[in-house]
C-alpha cells in the first residue's frame, strides 16, 4: 500500500444465521463443529426433492425491540428482521451510538440483498388480485425493494452518506465488504455499515431444487448433507441470514479508542464475462484465477505468510476446480497450500447472505486464534486430497492466525476476494 491510502479495520461485526442469532453464538457453533441445518415439513408438503435447508430461529427474539409500531404492523420480511438484527449488534459491537440525534455525513452504509421481502411480496400480490389494494400497508415497498434493508439500517443509525444496496447473488457480502472498504480507502467516508441479507424457504428455495442441484438424499439426516469437499457431496443445502461488520477508517478508530477485530488488506471484484466456459451459472476459471492472484499482488503480502484460506467451497462439482484455482495461487509461488475451510457443512449456502456470514466467521478466527474445521468432511474427495491433503481440517484447530484470504463466486460469473490481517498496531 502506499503511504497516502488510508487503512481500513474492523470495528464491529453481528450475525443472524441458523443457530447463531449473535457473533458469539456463530463462534460456538463453528468451533464446535455443530450444524444448523435441520428437515422442514413445510417443503416436504410442497413436494420439494430436498426438504432441508437452514434459517434462523427468531422464536426468542422481541421484535418490538427493534421496529417501531408502524413497522410492527404488517411486518414480513425475513431478510428486512436479519439485516436489522445484525446491524445492529455490529454498530452496539463497535461501541457506536443507536440514539444519534443528528445525521452523520462521515457514515456510510453498504447492505446487500438477493430477494427481499419475498413473503411480503406474495402477501401483496394476493391482496391485489383480491382487489384489496388498500390493505397493502404503508411498508410494503420498503419491505422489498432490494434496498430496503439498506435504507432502514440507515434511518436507524443516522448514516448521511453512500446508502446502498448491491445485488450479485452469492458474491454479494463479500462484494459489500469491499465497496465499503474501496469507498474508506479512498477518502470518502469515515465509516461504513457493510453486509448482506438473503431470504429462505420454499419461495426462494424452490428454483434451486427444480434445477436439480440440492441434495436429495439426506432429509431424514438434515445435519449430514452439507458435505463441503467430500467425496460424497451431492449438492448445497440452502440456508438464509445475514452478516455485518463495521469498516473503519484506521485513524478515526484509534482516535475514538475502539477496539480492533482486524485490518482489511486487499479486496478485488470482477466477472468472467461468461467467456471461457463461465456462464450465467458456471465460473470463468480464469476470472476466478485473476480473482485471486490479484487480490494477492494488490495486498503485497508474501504467499507464505497466509494461514488460512475460506473458501466459497458449496459441495458441488465447483469444489475441485476451487481448490485448483488456490493450489495454482499458491503453489506457482513457491508456497504450500495453508488450512482451508468453508462454513457451508455448519450453515449451508446462504445465498446472498453467504460471504458476510462467512466473513464475519473469518474475523472470529483472527480474534479466536483457530481456525475451524470442515464439517462433514471425513471422506475428503481424493483429487481434493492430493492437493490440500491435512490442510482440509476436519476439526478446529487452535493456531496462530495473522491472515486469511476469503473468496465468493456467483451466479452471472461474479467473483469477489478479500484479504484480513489480525489487528497489530502497526
Amino acid at each position: 500500500m502506499s503511504s497516502n491510502t488510508r487503512r481500513v479495520v474492523i470495528t464491529g461485526i453481528g450475525v443472524c444465521a441458523p443457530s447463531a442469532l449473535s457473533a458469539s453464538d456463530l463462534h460456538d457453533l463453528l468451533l464446535n463443529n455443530r450444524s444448523g441445518i435441520q428437515h422442514y415439513p413445510e417443503l416436504a408438503e410442497l413436494g420439494f426433492s430436498c426438504q432441508i435447508g437452514g434459517m434462523p430461529q427468531l422464536d426468542s427474539i422481541e421484535l418490538a425491540d427493534h421496529f417501531d409500531r408502524v413497522w410492527l404492523k404488517g411486518l414480513n420480511s425475513k431478510g428486512l428482521i436479519y439485516a436489522a438484527l445484525s446491524g445492529k449488534e455490529a454498530w452496539k459491537d463497535a461501541r457506536l451510538s443507536l440514539d444519534a440525534e443528528q445525521r452523520d455525513p462521515e457514515t456510510g452504509i453498504v447492505f446487500g440483498a438477493g430477494i427481499l421481502g419475498i413473503d411480503k411480496l406474495r402477501e401483496a400480490i394476493h391482496k391485489v388480485d383480491e382487489g384489496d389494494v388498500r390493505r397493502l400497508g404503508s411498508t410494503t415497498v420498503l419491505q422489498t425493494m432490494t434496498s430496503g434493508a439498506s435504507a432502514y439500517l440507515a434511518g436507524l443509525l443516522g448514516c448521511g452518506n453512500r446508502v446502498s444496496a448491491n445485488s450479485s447473488a452469492c458474491s454479494t457480502g463479500t462484494e459489500a465488504v469491499a465497496l465499503g472498504f474501496d469507498w474508506i480507502r479512498q477518502g470518502k467516508a469515515k465509516r461504513m455499515l457493510v453486509g448482506s441479507t438473503s431470504e429462505g424457504g420454499p419461495y426462494v428455495w424452490g428454483g434451486f431444487d427444480a434445477m436439480r442441484i440440492l441434495p436429495r438424499k439426506y432429509n431424514d439426516q438434515p445435519t449430514e448433507a452439507s458435505r463441503p469437499m467430500s467425496a460424497s457431496a451431492s449438492g448445497f443445502v440452502p440456508s438464509c441470514g445475514a452478516g455485518a461488520l463495521v469498516l473503519e477508517d484506521m485513524e478515526s478508530a484509534t482516535e475514538r479508542g475502539a477496539s480492533i477485530y482486524a485490518e482489511v488488506e486487499a479486496a478485488v471484484v470482477n466477472s468472467g464475462g461468461q467467456r471461457e466456459g463461465g456462464s450465467f451459472t458456471a465460473p470463468n476459471p480464469r476470472a476466478v484465477q485473476e480473482c485471486i492472484d490479484n487480490t494477492i499482488t494488490q495486498s503485497g503480502v508474501d504467499l507464505r505468510d497466509f494461514d488460512a484460506i475460506n473458501g466459497h467451497l458449496t459441495a458441488t462439482r465447483g469444489d475441485l476446480a476451487e481448490v485448483q484455482a488456490w493450489q495454482k495461487a499458491f503453489k506457482n509461488k513457491g508456497a504450500s497450500l495453508p488450512k482451508i475451510n468453508s462454513f457451508k457443512g455448519h450453515i449451508g449456502h446462504a445465498l446472498a447472505a453467504a460471504g458476510s456470514i462467512e466473513v464475519v466467521g473469518c474475523v472470529l478466527q483472527l480474534h479466536h486464534q483457530v481456525v475451524y474445521g470442515n464439517r462433514n468432511l471425513s471422506d475428503v474427495l481424493p483429487e481434493i486430497a492430493d492437493i490440500a491433503g491435512t490442510s482440509a481440517l476436519q476439526q478446529s484447530e487452535s493456531s496462530a492466525v495473522n491472515r486469511i484470504i476469503k473468496a465468493s463466486f456467483g451466479f452471472g460469473d461474479v467473483n469477489a476476494c478479500l484479504i484480513f490481517r489480525k489487528w497489530l498496531d502497526k
